[in-house]
């Protein structure tokens, strides 16, 4: 089944890759700050603090990307990356396929639900979304800081009534992902609270986030709802980030580094929702 899995991930990655190819009219060459925000996201994603958060503030603080068009672009950037980080995840840690299979489902319907409706919304609503997205990453983050996440049990996988609420709970993660809730961070505690092992977080977190990342991109880049350049800096720069993150640095201490992406990802949520009030008077 896992076979099964990488063969439709392939087939998702390369719809994505022709839809997106032919939608191209000017090609642009990402700049050293793009490539960098590419690299340095996915080089921590891999190491399992999310790229979405400290993406957005990257995009913000550094004027890259217009507010409006960030979700089309770290979904339509980060599909590649995702999509190496969950070929090596699945193959690497055991976690029951029926479990990791529905879980991924679920996350694809929502993504799919979830990038028609942001797609095609005005900025100010979208600088609100992002900004409460925000709010609710650096609220995940600081349970995980203060060791107030759930510890998780021994289980490979789930059955049952614990199985459907995990599913549905990570159908809603897929369509919030596309406003720029990362998968990381709630998938995690889902995970923890239906008692199965820490490690079997990583496939299912990087797997939904590989399938749904495609499907949403499609509709973002059928609105051109989102910024080229910012996109393939996140795609080229991604891709050496994850292989350095996964065969050679492998393990390292975040604990500094999540009280600075936390500092930051609240900031960039004041900034946004301040833009969002700035809007509001011009209109």
């Amino acid at each position: 089944m896992k076979i099964g899995l990488f063969i439709a991930l392939a087939i998702f990655v390369a719809g994505y890759l022709a839809i997106w190819i032919g939608s191209i009219r000017k090609l642009e060459t990402p700049g050293p700050r793009e490539l960098f925000v590419g690299l340095i996201t996915n080089f921590f994603d891999t190491l399992g603090i999310g790229s979405y958060a400290p993406t957005t503030s990257f995009f913000k603080l550094w004027g890259l990307v217009r507010d409006e068009h960030i979700p089309g672009t770290m979904n339509i950037g980060d599909v590649l990356p995702s999509t190496l980080e969950a070929f090596i995840y699945i193959t690497v840690v055991q976690v029951d396929v029926l479990t990791l299979t529905l879980m991924i489902g679920a996350s694809v319907i929502g993504a799919w639900l979830g990038a028609g409706v942001v797609a095609r919304l005005p900025r100010r609503k979208i600088q609100i979304g992002m900004g409460i997205a925000l709010l609710i990453m650096a609220a995940f983050f600081l349970l995980r800081q203060f060791e107030l996440f759930p510890g998780g049990g021994d289980k490979a996988g789930l059955t049952g009534l614990q199985l459907a609420i995990a599913v549905a709970a990570n159908m809603i993660l897929g369509a919030l992902m596309t406003l720029g809730i990362g998968m990381y961070a709630p998938c995690m505690m889902i995970v923890y609270l239906m008692g199965m092992s820490p490690k079997a977080a990583y496939p299912i977190m990087t797997g939904s986030a590989a399938f749904l990342a495609p499907v949403a991109s499609i509709r973002f880049i059928r609105e051109q709802s989102y910024n080229l350049k910012a996109a393939l800096g996140l795609l080229i720069g991604g891709i050496p980030g994850v292989l350095v993150a996964a065969f050679i640095v492998k393990e390292m201490s975040l604990y500094w580094v999540r009280w600075l992406v936390i500092v930051v990802v609240i900031y960039t949520a004041a900034m946004l929702l301040r833009s969002a009030m700035l809007e509001r008077r011009r209109v």
